[in-house]
């Protein structure tokens, strides 16, 4: 605690040291070219977001989950990443796992305290049964929170491997893991508000991992979220443009195909590519590990 004046993330911003005396439109002026760097930020980072996303996705390949852990803003932001993904991709809600500090009640309600106890990360990894096949991501804008550190611990301990996802340089949890992602955001306007572009930066990296972990393992043909669950009249128009677009056809037959296919777009797809029927459609699928262009191409050699 006595070196966080040390870190980037608590530095004052030389450029709002009189924020409180700025009209609105100077503000967002400020907070509008201090976001632009987040995207160097990031950019800086692909390496190792791109070698955490290699492990993500071998992970879900042999039925292993996604852990986003983390106190705070940080471990808001995993929960949210992970509350997505079963309605965009198909997946069942224990395939991308948000844990936070404090439990899920810290979500709206701040438990700030929760992060200064290690063990708690520990016991709260403990809880979600923990498995080696699994990828454990540690969320910490500051690089230190003990809870994170105590889960990363854990983690090791298992036999996970580990990525720390932080805003400073050497950090702490950047030790501890098999991969460190740091995002050099700097100071932000409002002294030591890792809500800002901290969190900014940390969503947009959870947002890759996440939506390039379901590509690799087949949620998607071309562009197109070919897995999504249709739960409103949205996602069900959805569902039929996404066949539509996939196959060229005219939406009377997608209606007609989703149908066959009980609703799902990849197999209703499939189907209509290799012009069979659904239980081909689905066995080559099966064969392809649910990828659509593998399953036409084998399909298509046969």
């Amino acid at each position: 605690m006595a070196n966080l004046e040390r870190l980037m993330t608590e530095k004052r911003n030389t450029k709002t040291m009189n924020l409180d005396e700025m009209s609105p439109y100077e503000i967002i002026t400020i907070m509008n070219k201090e976001d632009q760097k987040v995207l160097d930020a990031v950019h800086d980072a692909l390496p190792q977001i791109g070698r955490a996303i290699e492990w993500t996705t071998e992970s879900l390949q042999k039925d292993g989950r996604i852990i986003y852990i983390g106190a705070g803003t940080s471990g808001r932001l995993g929960i949210l990443d992970a509350v997505e993904c079963p309605p965009t991709f198909g997946v069942s809600y224990d395939t991308i796992v948000g844990v936070i500090a404090g439990g899920e009640g810290a979500f709206v309600k701040a438990e700030e305290g929760a992060e200064d106890d290690p063990e708690l990360g520990k016991e709260d990894l403990k809880r979600i049964y923990l498995s080696s096949n699994d990828v454990v991501i540690g969320l910490a804008a500051s690089g230190r929170t003990p809870y994170v550190l105590g889960a990363l611990q854990y983690a090791k301990e298992v036999g996970c491997r580990t990525v720390a996802i932080s805003c400073n340089t050497n950090t702490k949890i950047s030790e501890k893991a098999d991969c460190a992602i740091e995002l050099l955001t700097g100071p932000e306007i409002l002294t030591g508000s890792t809500r800002l572009k901290a969190g900014t930066a940390e969503k947009m990296v959870l947002n890759m991992i996440s939506t390039v972990s379901m590509v690799g393992i087949g949620k998607a043909y071309q562009n197109l979220m070919v897995d999504l669950r249709q739960t409103n009249k949205k996602l069900v128009t959805r569902a039929e443009n996404i066949v539509m677009e996939a196959v060229g056809c005219e939406r009377d037959e997608a209606k007609k195909a989703l149908r066959e296919a009980g609703g799902g777009a990849k197999l209703a797809i499939t189907k209509m590519l290799l012009n069979c029927d659904i239980e081909t459609a689905r066995e080559c699928l099966t064969q392809a590990d649910g990828k659509v262009k593998v399953a036409v191409s084998k399909r298509l050699t046969i």
